[in-house]
């Protein structure tokens, strides 16, 4: 039989949900109308083992946005300083909770809880809803007696991560807009302007310059064999996405990335501010600073990040100091990132430093990313002159010398 997560009310007003066998959505509110409760909604388990959720929340996990987690950890750190018992809390916000993934993610977590799990340790069941960072803060948490702090402190660091993804991805949205806009309308021009003049060029038996002939060919090919075109801005996207799951393929667009030179600003700060925040939160919690580097290692997406927060942390493992561990990569890291560090390790209030250096660096991202659209729109016009200027030329060549001949 298949077995259903549902949540249903007593005629009292309570809340009740979990899981259940039974042959249908009738079947299972027979069941439960026998114990006093109204079917409130259902939903079918592809999985009929309980404790198999984890590998299908694995694969669905990606719909749960951060936003969701934002609201779930703020709000369980509200309950948690009124006091309110661990589980009592999640399973108000499993009740509360729209998304069915993470509903079904949270009830089984309280229900290991229940049953004398750590709540770190029941959070490890889902790492694709819950990665590293967030176990390990929630385990120092527990073991320090300061889950509440613990938890105000992932709440600021996931929406620091949420307003600097906003910011950025806003300031590209601009130039992709333009962009886009532009082949759209070059592409219209090219497939239906460019054969009626090649058909009137032809008519008159007019002599072509090679850059006419280039355009008339372009659009010929673009207007016959459109999909040949489709299939290669398919194939770009996906090979990109590819190359992006191989270690050499990432090394090489992470690598270019910040080369660029309006991408690269933006990619610094952001990975510098994403540093410092991270590193601040860990350690304002507790954790060990060579724990605490090996965590910010792991959530970093760009490999020279990576490698350089990584070997920071062997170094640090060593004996060495953060500042000087980090010294070998102000290629990536801004020199004032490593000066910074430093001051704090030499005052011991490297927690609150990091915290206000990861605050200079949001803002520094903010005002670029504001500067960005001022940058690139010049940079666009001149593009667009330069393309618009060519067809304009290309295609009206032929027709001065067809007059110059009258």
């Amino acid at each position: 039989m298949p077995q259903y997560f549902y949540v249903a009310k007593s005629m009292q007003g309570e809340t009740k949900n979990g899981f259940l066998e039974a042959k249908d959505q009738h079947d299972l509110a027979r069941i439960l109308h026998q114990e006093g409760y109204v079917l409130i909604s259902a939903d079918i388990e592809e999985k009929e083992e309980k404790t198999k959720i984890g590998i299908v929340l694995f694969r669905k996990s990606r719909g749960i946005s951060l936003r969701e987690k934002i609201f779930f950890t703020r709000n369980l750190q509200v309950m948690i300083s009124a006091g309110i018992s661990l589980p009592r809390a999640i399973r108000i916000l499993t009740q509360q909770t729209k998304n069915n993934v993470f509903k079904k993610a949270l009830f089984d977590i309280n229900e290991k809880i229940v049953k004398g799990t750590t709540f770190s340790e029941s959070l490890a069941e889902y790492p694709n809803i819950f990665p590293e960072l967030y176990q390990n803060m929630v385990k120092v948490g527990e073991e320090t007696g300061t889950l509440d702090e613990v938890l105000n402190k992932l709440t600021d660091q996931m929406e620091k991560q949420s307003e600097l993804v906003s910011k950025v991805k806003g300031a590209m949205m601009y130039p992709a807009v333009i962009i886009t806009a532009m082949l759209i309308i070059g592409y219209l021009m090219i497939v239906t302007v460019v054969p009626k003049l090649a058909e009137t060029f032809q008519e008159l038996n007019v002599e072509l310059p090679v850059t006419t002939k280039i355009v008339i060919a372009f659009g010929k090919f673009l207007s016959e064999k459109w999909y040949l075109m489709l299939f290669l801005v398919l194939g770009s996207i996906f090979g990109i996405k590819g190359a992006l799951r191989t270690r050499v393929g990432k090394r090489i667009i992470d690598t270019a990335v910040l080369k660029i030179p309006i991408i690269s600003p933006i990619v610094k700060k952001t990975n510098s501010a994403f540093t410092v925040r991270t590193l601040s939160s860990l350690l304002g919690a507790g954790m060990p600073i060579v724990r605490a580097l090996e965590i910010v290692s792991g959530t970093l997406g760009n490999v020279h990040y990576k490698k350089a927060i990584s070997e920071a942390a062997e170094k640090v493992e060593k004996g060495s100091k953060l500042s000087e561990s980090l010294a070998p990569y102000q290629n990536i890291y801004p020199s004032i990132v490593i000066q910074m560090i430093e001051v704090g390790e030499e005052t011991g209030e490297t927690t609150t430093i990091l915290s206000k250096l990861a605050y200079f660096f949001e803002e520094e991202v903010t005002t670029t990313t504001k500067n960005l659209s001022s940058i690139i729109e010049p940079i666009l016009m001149i593009f667009v002159g330069v393309a618009v200027g060519f067809f304009a030329i290309s295609m009206f060549q032929p027709m001065y010398s067809m007059l110059g001949n009258i």
